[in-house]
This record gives C-alpha cells, sequence and structure tokens, in this order.
C-alpha cells in the first residue's frame, strides 16, 4: 500500500506533483539540490492551495492538512521510507542515470520508480537500476493551479 511519495524536483511539475499527491492524501517527501529550489517549490504549493481556497474549490483546514502532509529536503535519504518515487528532475540523461542507480540502492525492493520525464528513454533509465521492471514513464501534465 502507497502510504509515502518521494518526488525528486520542486520546481513547477515537481511541486504539482507533489500537491496532488498531498491533496489526496499522502505523505509526501519533496526534495530538491538547493534550499532556494525547495522554497520557491513550497511558496508555489501554498499559493495555488490559497487561491483554491479563496475560489471555494478547497476548505482552509483541507489546505492546511495537505501543507502538513509536505516535507522538503535537499537530502534523498527520506525516500528510505518512500512506497513510490516520482523523478521530475531536470532533464538531463546521465543525471537522471545517475539518480535513478542511486534510489535504486535508497529505497526498498519492490518500490517503483517513475519518471516524468517527456524525452529520455524509460530503458535507458531502468537499465541503472536492479529493478528495470518497476520502473515506469508517468507524464504529468502542468496544468492552471487557478
Amino acid at each position: 500500500m502507497i502510504k509515502t511519495v518521494g518526488v525528486i524536483g520542486a520546481g513547477t511539475m515537481g511541486n504539482g506533483i507533489a500537491q496532488v499527491f498531498a491533496q489526496a492524501g499522502f505523505q509526501v517527501v519533496v526534495q530538491d539540490v538547493a534550499e532556494k529550489a525547495l522554497d520557491r517549490g513550497r511558496a508555489a504549493i501554498e499559493k495555488s492551495l490559497a487561491k483554491f481556497v479563496e475560489k471555494g474549490k478547497l476548505d482552509a483546514a483541507s489546505r492546511e492538512a495537505a501543507l502538513g502532509r509536505v516535507v522538503f529536503t535537499t537530502s534523498l535519504d527520506g525516500f528510505a521510507a518512500a512506497d513510490y518515487v516520482v523523478e521530475a528532475a531536470f532533464e538531463e540523461r546521465e543525471t537522471k542515470r545517475a539518480l535513478f542507480a542511486k534510489l535504486d540502492q535508497l529505497v526498498r525492493p519492490g518500490v517503483m520508480l517513475t519518471s516524468n520525464t517527456s524525452s529520455i528513454s524509460i530503458t535507458t533509465l531502468a537499465a541503472a537500476t536492479r529493478r528495470p521492471d518497476l520502473v515506469l514513464g508517468m507524464h504529468f501534465m502542468n496544468r492552471c493551479r487557478s
């Protein structure tokens, strides 16, 4: 059963993915390489949820609950407890391959690793792991948050 989702990348796609999972009730760990990127990601989620409240699409308690389910970090260590991982990092092949190799060592056996890539072969990313059968391309679309 999936309870905790790890999201790599706090940019536009990553923070949007994290928000959707948090609103759906999952615990979310968002990782990025710099605190500044995490701060921007956190601010984007807060702003988006505030707009939902303002427009009556979400109540204030649900907004606070969703925000409370998201943890931001520069470390991948929190992914050891993840039940599902979504990678939405910078679109660079070797960076992603190295990341998938590291995740393969860090997360429990049986945890699915997914990528939001739109241009890099999933087979290439899967080959960097010992679990190629559990590597999936999962493309999220950037949506208007208001």
